[in-house]
């Protein structure tokens, strides 16, 4: 079964409903033993990270999601839910975030004509080959609302890049452990795409045990 997690915060509706289109079904859960048996994970999220943090540690969900990552199942951060994979975020005067991938999460900058939030549709320059983004055109638009990019501390877990005042990482992937700054829920085609290529490696999983 491939999981979506609940924590208050995120389109998750809109996500299941996507993989539905596509033929696969999802779990909207908040029960982190649920978690911990799904085949594949997704983290999505929209808000504050400082809430998204203090919700997933008040339902016990960090924990799973660690082990989750830590299992090798598939996983899948989308937006808020990328930014949570990372130590640490500059928002709301710094917070500790799960520490599953290094590196920080940093807001955009502003200026030349430029406007934070980052809402729309925007470019993506693919910068090597992942699963998760593989049949993708060369440089597909998707889209994207943040406020803030995340800056990894390992350059080799960027996927792809998008431009906006600078080149931010825009999907990130380390073994089975994806994140993607855009919501591919409403990214038409492409994000289908991206959320079939996720939907498929999780259906190679089996319900587990932690």
């Amino acid at each position: 079964m491939l999981a979506i997690v609940d924590y208050g915060m995120g389109n998750l509706h809109s996500v299941a409903k996507a993989l539905r289109r596509l033929g696969f079904d999802s779990l909207i859960t908040d029960d982190p033993e649920q978690v911990l048996r799904a085949g594949a994970v997704i983290l999505p999220g929209v808000g504050a990270y400082a809430d998204a943090m203090a919700a997933l540690r008040s339902r016990g969900l960090d924990g799973a999601l660690r082990q989750t990552v830590a299992s090798g199942r598939p996983f899948l951060g989308i937006c808020l839910g990328l930014q949570l994979l990372f130590d640490y975020s500059e928002e709301n005067g710094g917070v500790e975030g799960l520490g599953i991938l290094p590196g920080r999460v940093r807001r955009l900058p502003e200026g030349s004509g430029l406007k934070v939030p980052h809402m729309g549709w925007n470019r993506l320059d693919l910068t090597r080959p992942t699963a998760l983004l593989h049949g993708l055109p060369p440089e597909p638009y998707v889209y994207f609302v943040h406020s803030y990019y995340v800056d990894p501390a390992e350059a080799a877990v960027i996927a792809a890049t998008s431009p906006y005042g600078l080149p931010f990482a825009a999907a990130v992937s380390r073994g089975h452990c994806h994140g993607l700054q855009f919501h591919p829920e409403k990214s038409s085609d492409t994000g289908l795409r991206i959320l079939s290529n996720f939907a498929r490696l999780a259906a190679g999983g089996e319900e587990r045990t932690a």
